[in-house]
């Protein structure tokens, strides 16, 4: 997912999707685990989104904070 369609997100829609991320990660460790995963690449891609996800949910709490510093 592209960072602008996270952006354009409501705040409890992108802490639904960091959630839904979060355990489809587990599901995939998971299943590599005890399984091959047909694509790899899906661990890497959805460890990406999880850190897109938390990088914007943090930029968006990050201007309140820096308006009091002045």
């Amino acid at each position: 997912m592209k960072a602008s369609e996270i952006r354009e997100m409501r705040p409890d829609e992108r802490q639904m999707e960091l959630e839904k991320l979060e355990k489809e990660l587990f599901n995939l460790r998971t299943r590599a685990e005890t399984e091959k995963l047909e694509n790899s690449q899906l661990l890497r891609n959805t460890r990406r989104d999880i850190a897109r996800f938390k990088t914007i949910i943090n930029q968006s709490r990050t201007p309140q904070a820096e308006k009091v510093k002045g």
